[in-house]
């Protein structure tokens, strides 16, 4: 079985160091980070909408994407050394609660940190993308 880490940006550092204080040192551990495709959508569709399409090589949604691919690597590079063990990386783009779920089907455990506003306890202190992790993982699933 595997333990897979969910990487936000906001969270990334209290997931890493909960997968280190709960699993053993042979556990296959995988970082997880899930662009959000929706940025790069509206990018695309912006563009087309005022130049129309064939302007490839000028669409700022190409260079987005771009954008969130380098800092996904960068995320994950950060968690891996903060690590400081081996793990797979999994860096992957499209909805982020259903991926995230496809992704840990059949996983020991999922780490995941809580991402809304933590200065009210209850519901909200989780964002709509972990909450619908939350309700739909099929794995246990560790809320740090």
């Amino acid at each position: 079985m595997s333990v897979v880490v969910w990487i936000t940006e906001g969270t990334w550092a209290a997931c890493v160091d909960a997968a280190l204080r709960r699993t053993p040192a042979g556990e296959r551990l995988v970082l997880l980070h899930v662009t959000d495709d929706d940025v790069a959508d509206a990018a695309h569709g912006a563009f087309a909408g005022l130049l129309g399409r064939g302007h490839g090589p000028r669409d700022p949604g190409t260079r987005v994407e771009e954008l969130a691919r380098a800092a996904a690597e960068e995320l994950a590079d950060r968690a891996a050394t903060r690590l400081g063990r081996p793990a797979e990386r999994m860096l992957l783009h499209g909805r982020t609660g259903e991926e995230v779920v496809a992704a840990s089907a059949g996983a020991g455990l999922l780490v995941c940190a809580r991402d809304g506003d933590l200065a009210v306890p209850g519901p909200h202190t989780l964002g709509p993308a972990t909450r619908f992790v939350v309700d739909h993982a099929t794995c246990p699933v560790l809320l740090v």
